[in-house]
């Protein structure tokens, strides 16, 4: 099962590489100048963004060091453990729905920790693609289209975000073992 996931990670981005440069090519496409175009744009979105993440991570850092989301994780770590939860994820459970550069921030610290082979580095990084940023999702897009009673979207929400920290443990647990 290792030897299939590995095979179909190795094949997958040139594959889809490969087939967005056919597409534009048989779309008539300037790829270059496309691709120059999307990097200057990524660029600046990046520069515009860069100050929301320095606050992120410095408020995130305090949030740690100040113990409060230690209390919560203790707090919280013996039902996870009834689950079979690690308790080293409950910070990337309790980030994920509030803010994508935060909860990359705990990522980058549970694998800086643990290893990026480690049990726990894998279920972090499973559970980062599975998982979406809900507060700020819902706030975009109902934002957007101007919709301000969300009605059940949150409670739905938060209950996917369970499941998506269930499902990342048990899919680890099965493919790399405990």
């Amino acid at each position: 099962m290792v030897k299939i996931l590995s095979i179909i990670s190795i094949a997958t981005i040139p594959a889809i590489m490969t087939l967005i440069l056919l597409h534009g090519y048989i779309k008539g496409i300037d790829l270059y100048d496309s691709f120059v175009e999307g990097a200057k744009e990524g660029f600046i979105t990046a520069v515009k963004i860069m100050p929301y993440l320095i606050a992120i991570f410095v408020a995130i850092g305090i949030f740690k060091r100040s113990g409060a989301m230690e209390l919560i994780v203790n707090g919280f770590s013996p039902i996870t453990n009834i689950i079979g939860i690690p308790k080293e994820i409950l910070p990337l459970v309790i980030m994920r729905p509030i803010s994508g550069s935060g909860s990359l921030a705990v990522v980058q610290d549970i694998v800086t920790t643990y290893g990026a082979d480690s049990f726990i580095g894998r279920v972090a990084s499973t559970m980062m693609g599975s998982a979406e940023t809900i507060f700020y999702t819902m706030a975009v897009y109902f934002g957007a289209v101007g919709i301000k009673n969300s009605r059940h979207t949150l409670m739905a929400a938060l209950i996917s975000h369970l499941a998506a920290v269930i499902a990342s443990v048990v899919i680890c647990s099965i493919v790399f073992g405990v």
